[in-house]
């Protein structure tokens, strides 16, 4: 099998490429390289370039007419970007993304794993998810994974397209081989600003202490990001069982967590058990776009995929630590 990655220089998609080359399938890599990394795509066939250049999209499925599938994970993903400059969140994540799926669907590619996000979900009273719960994007960012599984869902019904579209929770760890990591220096997420905080001695921030959660910060559900390749390579694998060609559905979404809520407080807890040493806090107002979060219910999953995830909270602060120790000589920097 031969699968088209867009993304497959970033940090998630990098590690999908690397869960597919692990398990026989062959990754062909399309990134811009605007936040993804050349290293990242060292031994795959890579293209530089943009998801909505229709003539290197022509370009790729003449070299690999073999293509069976595409796996999307080109995007922007900052949320408080997405608040400054919601215009060209929109035009990266949802304008490139339908000139992607026409060119998709001109060359035949009839398959395709969307990278969406837990974002777009209105947390229920325990702050858990299932596929079926209520819809509330409360950024830029988390709106424009909302619109594009709605176009998703509506090219499906009026083409041959289908569609699964994978909801992330919290990626967190590297590929246990480090081949790739977080390719930026200074992450924005939780995790990678307690690294941030760690190394520079400074106060840890807590954005966010009167959530209504059991203790007042967010709740986010951190998946390991080998877990969430593992998801991709079994999304691959099972496709046609999950959407069959002549099937009743085109269109399906599936949570990819752990079934476990982490509040950023025991995320800290869980910092200091894996380093050894205590970290200070400092609390500060919640940033724009920012909220309560939620943690995913996983039985779809795991019936649809037989997928579960198997790596701890700790196993992801772990190999995130490593990866930063490591990060400068796999980048050359």
């Amino acid at each position: 099998m031969k699968v088209l990655i867009t993304g497959g220089a970033g940090f998630i998609g990098s590690t999908v490429a690397s869960a597919c080359v692990d398990a026989g399938i062959v990754p062909v890599v399309l990134d811009s390289l605007v936040t993804g990394r050349r290293e990242f795509a060292d031994g795959r066939p890579f293209y530089e370039g943009d998801i909505a250049d229709g003539a290197l999209i022509d370009r790729i499925f003449e070299e690999h007419p073999d293509i069976s599938a595409a796996i999307h994970c080109a995007a922007l993903i900052v949320v408080p970007d997405s608040v400054a400059q919601p215009l060209h969140y929109y035009r990266e994540n949802v304008a490139k993304t339908v000139a992607l799926v026409e060119h998709l669907q001109r060359k035949g590619c009839e398959r395709l794993l969307f990278s969406s996000s837990a974002s777009i979900y209105a947390p229920g009273e325990d702050f858990s998810v299932d596929e079926e719960s209520s819809l509330d994007p409360l950024s830029p960012y988390a709106r424009t994974k909302m619109v594009t599984e709605l176009i998703f869902k509506d090219t499906a019904e009026a083409s041959c397209l289908r569609v699964l579209s994978l909801r992330y929770f919290n990626p967190i760890g590297a590929d246990p081989q480090l081949r790739s990591g977080l390719q930026v220096a200074l992450p924005s997420h939780a995790l990678g600003k307690l690294i941030e905080a760690r190394a520079g001695g400074a106060p840890f921030r807590i954005t966010g202490t009167d959530w209504p959660t059991r203790d007042g910060s967010g709740i986010r559900d951190y998946i390991h990001v080998w877990d969430l390749a593992q998801a991709h390579v079994a999304a691959l694998q099972r496709f046609d069982a999950v959407l069959p060609l002549d099937g009743p559905r085109s269109y399906e979404v599936i949570n990819l967590g752990t079934g476990q809520g982490t509040t950023v407080r025991e995320l800290v807890a869980a910092f200091e058990v894996v380093t050894g040493a205590p970290l200070p806090i400092e609390e500060a107002p919640a940033r724009p776009g920012d909220n309560a979060g939620a943690f995913s219910r996983t039985e779809k999953a795991e019936r649809l995929l037989g997928w579960r995830p198997e790596l701890s909270l700790e196993q992801g602060i772990a190999d995130t630590l490593t990866w930063f120790d490591r990060r400068a000589a796999v980048l050359g920097l």
